[in-house]
């Protein structure tokens, strides 16, 4: 019991890494007062720069890069969209969705003619679990060896990178001078202006930093948790990272949470595959990929209270000229 709850757990770390990733992108976007819904967009686009570039140099650093400009470039179109041209940011965000799932299947098939995927990484195309020191020394000690062996050890280092994420994010919010400023021009961009603050300037830093995130979230699953980019591979995590998002409240700490839940849900739904409970019989895994979704919605409408998004979310600003 113990064991099968040690691999359930481990099997959540590694599920919940690129929602955490994607949930702190549209944590910086949205605390900016830019609505992100294109997440899934920039994750299914940088998963494919990650994966053809890393097949072609043999390197998942160099593939890393790639998938984060690629994420970059696409959160530059929805802030110029957003931001600049003071658009729709739903249908930009939406736009972008369309635009990689398009793109990406496109040019898989262009570029490689396997329908729509990338050939399989070999050696340093893809970045490799991490032994922590000491891991298979203690393996055999009751409790703390299948802890620290099996959950905390065995990880690549774009999941320890999510987790460090979370303080750091944190800190760059609540401690530092321009996450002062981020919050402030989402909550009344008018004051911020005022104060001789470029709001423009600032939105952009926080899509980027949420091109940034995105990047490694869509690059962990093409170079880190697979060997390769396979078509629509994002399957919606960028609008279960939303959804988490808005059960955390738009703070790191609980978004961590939330996302491992919705990890452990998704861990859960894998190992309950094809396996009987007693007295009920075999329940269908589209109940445990639901779940999530369910959560949510009964918890926001009444158990933790109301998600109240910052208030100039989804706004455009439109500087008044004396």
């Amino acid at each position: 019991m113990f064991e099968t709850l040690i691999l359930t757990l481990d099997s959540t770390v590694r599920l919940s890494t690129p929602l955490l990733l994607a949930c702190l992108a549209g944590l910086y976007s949205e605390r900016s007062g830019i609505v992100d819904i294109g997440l899934e967009g920039k994750m299914l686009g940088a998963a494919f720069g990650a994966g053809a570039v890393a097949y072609i140099t043999g390197n998942a650093w160099i593939g890393l890069m790639a998938g984060i400009a690629v994420s970059i470039g696409l959160a530059l179109i929805h802030g110029f969209a957003s931001i600049t041209n003071r658009g729709n940011q739903i249908v930009s965000g939406v736009a972008i969705n369309f635009l990689a799932a398009g793109l990406t299947a496109l040019l898989g098939q262009t570029w490689f003619s396997q329908g729509g995927r990338t050939p399989s990484l070999q050696g340093d195309g893809r970045f490799r679990d991490i032994v922590l020191p000491g891991a298979e020394q203690v393996r055999d000690v009751p409790i703390i060896g299948p802890i620290y062996a099996e959950l905390l050890s065995g990880h690549n280092i774009l999941v320890y990178a999510a987790f460090v994420a979370v303080p750091v994010t944190w800190w760059v919010l609540f401690r530092t001078r321009f996450g002062l400023r981020l919050r402030a021009v989402g909550e009344n961009p008018a004051a911020v202006d005022t104060a001789g603050i470029s709001v423009t300037w600032l939105r952009y830093r926080a899509v980027i930093a949420c091109g940034i995130l995105c990047g490694l979230a869509g690059s962990y699953l093409s170079i880190a948790q697979s060997a390769g980019f396979i078509k629509d591979m994002t399957a919606g995590k960028g609008f279960i990272a939303l959804a988490a998002l808005i059960f955390a409240k738009w703070r790191p700490a609980s978004a961590m949470f939330a996302c491992l839940l919705f990890g452990f849900l998704d861990a859960t739904a894998i190992r309950m595959q094809g396996q009987e409970v007693p007295g009920i019989g075999e329940i269908p895994v589209q109940f445990f990929q639901a779940l999530p979704y369910i959560l949510t919605v009964i918890l926001l409408a009444g158990f933790i209270g109301k998600a109240i998004p910052p208030k100039a979310a989804g706004i455009p600003y439109l500087k008044e000229r004396s």
